[in-house]
């Protein structure tokens, strides 16, 4: 078969990389994929939103299957431009990727629903948001609508900070038009719980669990990035609460995005919070979490492909979905100054022994040498038969992966370690 992969990060290596174990896979095409990937895809220099490049590639190229990745090209309808040429794809159309592309959507589909989520306000005029804000109830939660590369959302802890995200988002337009309506909700408390899950449109299978951290710095402080480092299960995540997740959450959305038409097929991505109240949604994704999909598929002992292709086919009720009962950690190295000003083009070293663990996000190939090109460098993962041991091997073999101005937290799996103490 030949796999046609839409994306050029880690998430979309660490794809490759379990498809690469289907004996029928021939060959895997990276759109646009990156040069820390060439070794495991064939890397060709379209974009992942050049939707009418990507269908002629690969209608030229005799694509079999298709697995479009980033949020982007999926709201772009870039499953529904392949399937209108014959190619089955791995991943919602574009009515289905609206539970991402928009949280305005996502949260009035909730609401109509009675799935259990924060309260909210939705602004499109930003003089009416700013007097909302100067009595709303603090910490205040601010979301542009639209996608926003993972950095839509402010946690406003003053009236001053709340209303310069107003302006930021609707005045400066900092996210585009993303920031046309914005969402105001109320802060939730209690622990993140991210869950992946596979879905036909009826049947829901989630994948095991995971933690991520998506600040900068350690202890959880500085800016949101899209993900420094994450690992898998969850502590948190008991079996009592999945039970309670499938039954008020995940079944009745897929039911929803069905009763409106648009049915999801692919990989819905659960972003919850533990409330004391029980778990609420923070938001949904159209697509594999990045970087959970590093420590997710790692401990997948399944086919991914016949996975997916059961997605596609409507078949995901008769597919076997099987995790180890382990541990896996992923620590990202970044560029120094992630996610705001950074430096890249420096050469980058990875031992060989280590390419199976390492999924590279932000990496060229400079003549034939290995630079770094983004914020996001690459992640390491390793797995083990316990979390603090899968901890220590990703942060020893993260010491081995060299490159100036390297920077990662060095915190990453440490609220897991305690909450298995508690």
């Amino acid at each position: 078969m030949k796999i046609l992969v839409v994306g050029g990060g880690g998430r979309e290596h660490a794809i490759i990389k379990k498809l690469k174990q289907n004996p029928t896979v021939q060959t895997i095409y990276a759109l646009p994929g990156n040069g820390g990937m060439a070794q495991d895809a064939v890397c060709v220099p379209i974009g992942a939103k050049e939707i009418e490049k990507i269908v002629e590639f690969a209608v030229q190229n005799g694509v079999d299957y298709a697995v479009v990745a980033p949020d982007d090209p999926l709201v772009l309808g870039a499953v529904d431009a392949l399937n209108a040429v014959g190619i089955a794809c791995f991943g919602p159309n574009k009515a289905a990727a609206a539970i991402e592309g928009s949280k305005v959507f996502a949260k009035n589909l909730m609401k109509k629903y009675g799935i259990p989520t924060a309260a909210y306000q939705v602004f499109t005029d930003p003089r009416a948001a700013c007097d909302y804000l100067q009595t709303a109830p603090l910490p205040a939660v601010i979301k542009a609508d639209g996608l926003a590369l993972g950095k839509g959302v402010i946690i406003a802890q003053t009236r001053e900070e709340a209303l310069a995200a107003v302006h930021a988002m609707m005045e400066d337009k900092v996210f585009g038009a993303s920031g046309n309506q914005i969402v105001v909700e109320e802060f939730l408390t209690g622990p993140e719980v991210s869950v992946l899950a596979f879905t036909d449109g009826v049947t829901v299978k989630p994948m095991v669990s995971s933690m991520d951290h998506k600040r900068a710095g350690e202890g959880d402080t500085g800016p949101n990035t899209g993900g420094m480092g994450t690992v898998a299960p969850n502590p948190y995540y008991t079996e009592a609460v999945a039970q309670t997740c499938m039954e008020t959450i995940f079944l009745p959305t897929v039911r929803a995005m069905a009763a409106e038409g648009r049915p999801f097929k692919g990989c819905l991505y659960f972003g919850l919070m533990l409330t004391p109240h029980g778990p609420k949604v923070i938001e949904y994704n159209c697509r594999f979490g990045d970087p959970e999909t590093q420590v997710v598929l790692p401990l997948m002992e399944s086919d991914l492909l016949t996975v997916m292709q059961a997605t596609t086919n409507g078949t995901l009720a008769t597919c076997e979905l099987r995790f180890a009962k382990r541990c896996a950690c992923c620590v990202v190295l970044a560029s120094e100054g992630y996610p705001k000003t950074y430096q890249t083009g420096f050469p980058l070293t990875i031992p060989a022994d280590l390419a199976d663990s390492v999924y590279v996000a932000g990496a060229k190939l400079d003549q034939g040498t290995l630079v770094t090109a983004g914020g996001r460098v690459l992640g390491v993962t390793a797995v083990a038969d316990s979390l603090a041991d899968a901890i220590h091997s990703a942060y020893q073999k993260a010491e081995r992966i060299h490159f100036e101005n390297a920077y990662c937290r060095r915190d990453v799996g440490q609220r897991a370690l305690l909450a298995e103490k508690e």
